[in-house]
């Protein structure tokens, strides 16, 4: 079975995060959105089970689809979840070395055995960000058209 893990504190998961994951999924037999735990310390930040509910609501049709939180470092989720490769999203250059480095960091600490799949954000969601979409919401203006 071909696992892929999708990793992010995704707060809030936006219409960039679910275009990821409809790319994504029809490379993998299972896909297992890793949902960033309670430890991170970030003002006003939803639980992890509040973030992992409405992502579960949106694909509860898909049986291949799977949302935990997870703990650590992605590629310690990976590999606990049996997956070879990390999926993530690229909106920038700035995006793209970063998600670079971490790529090559998690190659060598698992042995060559996980990969990175990037996969760039379609154009007409590449300024959806969830930091963006949180400010606007700090300041009352609708976000619904940047939700799925």
């Amino acid at each position: 079975m071909k696992t892929g893990v999708f990793v992010g504190s995704f707060n809030p998961f936006t219409i960039g995060h679910h275009s990821i994951v409809t790319r994504a999924l029809p490379l993998f037999d299972r896909l297992v959105i890793g949902v960033v735990g309670d430890q991170v310390n970030k003002p006003d930040m939803p639980t992890a089970e509040e973030r992992m509910a409405s992502i579960k609501a949106l694909y509860q049709d898909e049986s291949r689809i799977e949302v935990k939180p997870y703990y650590g470092l992605a590629i310690d989720f990976a590999r606990q979840e049996g997956a070879h490769f990390i999926i993530k999203g690229v909106r920038s250059v700035k995006d793209f070395e970063y998600e670079r480095e971490q790529a090559d960091i998690n190659r060598q600490i698992s042995g060559g055995t996980v990969e990175t799949l990037l996969l760039f954000a379609e154009p007409q969601l590449s300024a959806i960000s969830s930091s963006m979409v949180r400010e606007l919401q700090h300041f009352g203006v609708d976000v619904s058209e940047f939700m799925p």
